[in-house]
């Protein structure tokens, strides 16, 4: 069988991807993306995808968040064909992309739009507060450092309340310390917000710490290698033997010599 297959039998699906193939034309010829994805996510659910550079990691998340449409096969949020960007998918990118002439609350408040009830203005307050920077609502992005950027960006991706935070390798531009600390934010909030996630990147310890459940990507034109659930407690261990397993069992996907996509259920 060609591509992963994921059941979610007796759980609520909030996406379905299903013979999702995505071809570009580069110089006149023809390249293959993406081809036949099929996974389907669990709503609340926290999903981490990874693969090497180039395997069309980014470009399936850039079709769930509707950045992208022109691709075969079926992309489902909540049973609809996803045709476009939706306020029900939050997006944030590996740069922070704030506008450097608006104040961290003006940020926030730019994702919900046109701001004019207390009750939005609360819920932009709400969500500084849980990003952690409730003390700096009137700095401006080149007042604050990388990690700081990155949660009001989050905050910003939060503040309409979406069913769905994509996060597009939100901290390869980071330190290792800052890392492991948004790293350790991110899973706060998924605890508090109760969103579902989906985690694109090229960190696998990254992937273990904060999935339920990793994709594996295989080389260009990507396919699904594997998918591997991580039951492990929360909060996890990175140098426990349980969390070392997982590790390797990533690590061994990525050096085989055969790239057989295979179907998994679960």
């Amino acid at each position: 069988m060609n591509g992963t297959s994921v059941s979610t039998t007796g759980k609520e699906s909030v996406l379905d991807i299903r013979g999702l193939t995505r071809r570009f034309q580069v110089n006149g010829s023809e390249v293959t993306a993406l081809q036949n994805i099929n996974l389907s996510v669990r709503q609340g659910e926290f999903i981490s995808v990874i693969g090497g550079s180039g395997c069309g990691k980014s470009t399936l998340l850039r079709i769930i968040a509707g950045l992208d449409t022109e691709y075969e096969g079926e992309a489902l949020f909540d049973g609809a064909r996803i045709k476009g960007p939706g306020l029900e998918r939050g997006v944030v990118f590996q740069e922070h992309r704030l506008f450097p002439w608006l104040t961290v609350r003006q940020n926030v408040a730019f994702g919900l739009g046109n701001v004019t009830s207390k009750d939005d203005w609360e819920s932009v307050d709400e969500h500084i507060e849980l990003v952690g920077l409730k003390d700096f609502e009137g700095a401006y992005p080149h007042q604050l450092s990388g990690g700081m950027a990155q949660r009001a960006s989050i905050a910003r991706a939060l503040a309409n309340r979406p069913e769905a935070l994509l996060l597009d390798e939100p901290f390869g531009a980071l330190d290792a310390l800052t890392k492991i600390q948004m790293q350790q934010e991110v899973l706060k909030i998924w605890e508090a917000e109760k969103a579902t996630m989906i985690l694109v990147t090229h960190d696998i310890d990254e992937a273990v710490f904060l999935g339920d459940r990793v994709v594996i990507m295989s080389n260009r034109p990507g396919t699904i290698k594997r998918i591997i659930p991580v039951d492990l407690p929360r909060p996890r261990d990175r140098g426990s033997y349980e969390f070392t397993q997982v590790r390797s069992a990533i690590y061994a996907e990525f050096f085989r010599q055969e790239e057989k996509p295979f179907a998994y259920e679960i």
